[in-house]
């Protein structure tokens, strides 16, 4: 029997489960590794952070999905991959071997600045190691005075998470002894979104009473020091940098782009081996500009799904277009989002609950089909 090896439960990957438990492949046993049995969603984190949702509300149960698909489950890291033998590598030597592979895990986070910050850095990547870091500071710092806590990065994972932290010590005992800086580069803040966008996000940052610094940064034991010449005291900087390709990809044997990306076609299809696919984060489309965000891997999910079943049985694979435009919501510390769709935009509580809505909607369906 043939295997088919999923690395990692991102969002094309839990589409890929979804549509298993209802249509399952004759012939190939499934394989997914994955670091943990629950998956976090990642489009809820600001939310949690803002105390909107409980931790068991942004879990996914992967392992109760794979049962479900009858897909096998593979508690582990993967460390690296060989396309040439086929074979993908997790720790104490241990090796997969497949016919075809998947690839759909979370990239890393670009701290190469900000190392110096040693126990104060905080990157968002790995999200788990987030989750479970961030619950230790609110527990210990709650009678902290003077609390500061920065936040590098000035597109849309920054900010939220800048709004988020500033709601969440309002909410707390640390009201008016917390503080939040957000430190994005000279080039500008959502630089991806419309000026009517960034104008809006930076009358909330200021009405929350976060200071932003247009200055690119790096790291010391102390805190940062901006690239004029101040000094930015912190007890904990959150790094939402951009990502990183894993370093390991380079001994692959498959064909990265320039930044170290696994590059794929339209069908998101390795362009160096036939039996290997890649979406989300970790693929890159010379073809095509496709931002890194979840609302892609969503949206490619399906035609993965198609493809490697297409794969499978000879046939020819289906193209993946993605969108102009995507509806994209930033969440801003409370109950308050703006939503934007082009040049088209709206703000206000609505547009939290329309978010929220989707959001729960999302996370609801894969566990309800457990």
């Amino acid at each position: 029997m043939k295997s088919l090896v999923l690395v990692g439960g991102g969002h094309a990957h839990l589409s890929v489960l979804l549509s298993l438990t209802h249509r399952k492949f004759s012939k190939l046993e499934i394989v997914l590794i994955t670091p943990n049995r629950f998956q976090n969603y990642s489009g809820m984190l600001p939310g949690w952070i803002a105390g909107h949702y409980s931790k068991a509300q942004l879990q996914i149960n992967l392992q109760s999905l794979a049962q479900k698909a009858n897909v096998h489950l593979i508690v582990n890291r993967v460390i690296g991959i060989d396309a040439e033998k086929s074979l993908v590598y997790l720790p104490e030597n241990n090796q997969i071997k497949y016919d075809l592979l998947s690839v759909d895990m979370g990239c890393e986070t670009d701290v190469s600045k900000l190392r110096a910050l040693q126990e104060k850095l905080l990157p968002i990547r790995p999200l788990d190691n987030f989750i479970e870091a961030w619950s230790k500071i609110i527990t210990k710092k709650q009678n902290t005075s003077n609390y500061h806590l920065v936040v590098v990065g000035g597109g849309a994972a920054g900010v939220e998470l800048a709004l988020a932290a500033r709601y969440s010590f309002k909410r707390s005992k640390m009201y008016d002894r917390g503080h939040v800086d957000l430190v994005v580069s000279e080039s500008g803040l959502l630089t991806e979104f419309s000026p009517k966008i960034q104008c809006y996000i930076k009358n909330i940052l200021f009405k929350a009473g976060i200071t932003v610094h247009y200055q690119k940064a790096s790291g010391t034991k102390e805190g940062l020091i901006l690239s004029n010449g101040k000094f930015l005291a912190a007890d904990c900087v959150i790094a939402a940098t951009g990502t990183q390709a894993p370093l390991w990809l380079q001994k692959s044997n498959l064909m990265l782009d320039k930044d170290g990306y696994i590059a794929v076609d339209s069908c998101h299809k390795s362009l160096s081996h036939t039996n290997v696919f890649a979406t989300g984060d970790i693929s890159s489309r010379p073809d095509s500009i496709i931002t890194k965000s979840g609302v892609h891997a969503v949206r490619a999910g399906p035609i993965l799904f198609s493809n490697l079943l297409a794969t499978q049985n000879g046939e020819p694979l289906t193209f993946y277009y993605p969108r102009k435009y995507s509806l994209y919501i930033l969440a801003c510390g409370p109950r308050y989002a703006i939503a934007t769709w082009g040049k088209w935009s709206i703000q206000g509580k609505l547009v939290w609950y329309l978010k929220n809505w989707i959001d729960q909607k999302f996370v609801k369906k894969l566990n309800a089909s457990i």
